[in-house]
């Protein structure tokens, strides 16, 4: 059975029976693909279907998938895999050469009833097929219809997981790209780079997209320590809450990983004139407008918060409205030009000062070489951009210059001494416009166009009513991955699991305690929490003016 979900005013969610028809239905979809179509995401359950709107209908696009749904006759997990998957390019067999060397191997050998020898040659003697992605940029979940075993999560997960490292979870095994925490079950390692952000424009930055075949080849024997290991009498029902050092394996213990916050170096000095940080502020990024289209390989689409703000400021110096510029938070930035250049800023509103003397936003001004530019505390908004005429010439990651929190794209986060080349000049005239309008920000209280989200009947009628009744207040937890919201708790009429399913920014997830959270540019690319309704895709610039005890009153979109 196929059910079409809203997800918002730019996405549908696909819900089918089974991973082998959502493996079916994503490679007819992806066969007739239709102009406007940005995303394409399988998931355990689902395929979300986002879409441009300038370029496709939403209703078109309920039509296509319809077309496509039509007597869906699902193969085998292995022969369901698309020959190819959007930007990813043609999918073929990859051999992943893996050491059996995980600190839960023998533990998790003895929870399946079998010693680490027999679950290392069912592990590496049937072929996987990558069914979709999620958690982080490049993490494949991988199925098998010969792989009998439904291996439980660890009760207590990972602050730490290292890159390389090959777990199990559920029916699914997959690897990790880069340092993340996590709670699978690790029994092997690999040094194969899953994850790529320098790829070529031309080339995959993932080793695994969805629908490649995969074959694990073991690099070296098992010690004998481990072969010798016994085998349960029966499968024990233990989950346990980390790797027990048993005496029998040899790496009970992981590596340490990398923290994620700081593990990029900071932005390296440039040998090109342009400009150099004296002090970030509060928190600052190179942002442009993002990595849009490339949600099947759990890379979120980042970019400017606010791309209204990002688009004027580029503008009013003649850039492309694309190029990156400085998104920074509440104020506080201190930039040296090392060259004379124009810049100008936008969004968020408070004093501008250029070597001590004011200057309006929303307006280009020549920055004279050595001249300090301040960006004093916001006084109205959270988040300003700074462009300069040619661009921010920062680091590429995957076709963009934006950072990623969640995902560790891009350059790091803005520190003092950090120097950024300057672009090819822009390509119009300055000034631009004599005048440009603006008015500050709205950030004390903001009404924000709600669509229909994909699990709305999974909450109670009571809890609509509240949504949309009741105002809502910004919490500290506000970042670029999400807004997480105060108020009366959202009831639930279903209370059960949700297989992970792809999320898109401005989805109100709504976790056990009941209070949303929304998520933003750099959010998850999947998640396990219902949605209950979406933002419209036009409000989602005025979120990146909220800040915390901003208040939030919530309306139904029109249309």
């Amino acid at each position: 059975m196929v059910s079409i979900l809203p997800m918002g005013d730019r996405a549908l969610l696909v819900e089918v029976d089974s991973l082998a028809e959502v493996l079916a239905l994503h490679g007819r979809l992806e066969a007739s693909r239709p102009p406007g179509v940005v995303d394409l995401v399988p998931a355990a359950r689902t395929v979300l279907v986002r879409v441009d709107g300038r370029h496709l209908a939403l209703a078109a696009a309920r039509v296509w998938v319809e077309g496509a749904s039509l007597s869906l006759d699902p193969p085998t997990v292995p022969d369901a895999a698309p020959g190819a998957v959007g930007a990813v390019g043609a999918v073929g067999a990859v051999e992943l050469a893996v050491t059996y060397d995980g600190p839960d191997l023998v533990d998790t050998a003895r929870l399946l009833g079998l010693t680490p020898a027999e679950l290392v040659a069912q592990h590496s003697g049937i072929e996987w097929t990558v069914a979709f992605t999620g958690f982080a940029p490049g993490f494949g979940y991988l199925v098998s219809p010969g792989w009998p075993h439904d291996v439980p999560r660890l009760t207590s997960p990972r602050t730490r997981v290292p890159a390389g490292a090959v777990g199990l979870a559920a029916g699914f095994t997959g690897a990790y790209p880069r340092a993340t925490p996590g709670g699978w079950r690790l029994i092997a390692t690999t040094t194969a780079r899953l994850f790529d952000a320098d790829a070529s424009a031309q080339a995959s930055p993932v080793l695994l997209p969805p629908g490649t075949r995969v074959r694990f080849r073991p690099t070296t024997a098992l010690p004998a320590v481990i072969r010798a290991a016994p085998v349960a009498t029966t499968p024990s029902r233990e989950t346990a809450t980390g790797a027990r050092d048993s005496g029998l394996n040899p790496l009970s213990r992981l590596p340490a990983a990398v923290s994620l916050k700081g593990e990029r170096p900071p932005n390296p000095p440039t040998r090109r004139q342009g400009l150099r940080i004296v002090e970030p502020g509060l928190f600052a990024t190179v942002q442009d407008l993002g990595r849009p289209g490339l949600a099947a390989l759990g890379i979120a689409p980042s970019g400017a918060l606010d791309r209204r703000a990002l688009r004027a400021a580029n503008r009013l110096v003649g850039n492309a409205e694309g190029a990156a510029a400085i998104e920074t938070t509440m104020g506080g930035l201190r930039v040296t030009a090392e060259r004379d250049t124009w810049f100008a800023v936008t969004g968020a509103w408070g004093p501008i000062l250029l070597d001590g003397r004011a200057v309006d936003p929303y307006e280009a001004h020549a920055w004279p070489r050595d001249a300090e530019l301040h960006l004093d505390r916001f006084v109205h908004g959270a988040r300003a951009y700074l462009a300069v005429r040619g661009g921010i010439d920062a680091q590429r990651a995957v076709g963009s210059r934006s950072t990623d929190l969640l995902a560790g794209l891009g350059p790091a986060a803005l520190r003092a001494e950090d120097a950024f080349a300057i672009g090819d000049a822009g390509s119009d005239p300055i000034p631009v416009a004599d005048a440009w309008p603006w008015t500050p920000p709205h950030d004390d209280e903001l009404e924000v166009d709600l669509a229909a989200g994909s699990r709305g009947g999974w909450f109670a009628a009571s809890a609509h009513d509240v949504l949309f009744a009741q105002p809502w207040t910004v919490t500290a937890a506000a970042d670029r991955v999400g807004l997480r919201l105060d108020g009366p708790e959202l009831v639930r009429a279903i209370s059960g699991e949700l297989p992970s399913e792809a999320m898109v920014p401005g989805a109100l997830q709504v976790p056990p305690s009941g209070r949303p959270t929304i998520l933003l540019a750099d959010g998850p690319v999947t998640g396990g929490y219902p949605v209950i309704a979406v933002v419209t895709d036009a409000a989602l610039d005025d979120l990146a003016q909220l800040r915390p005890g901003s208040r939030i009153r919530f309306r139904h979109a029109r249309g």
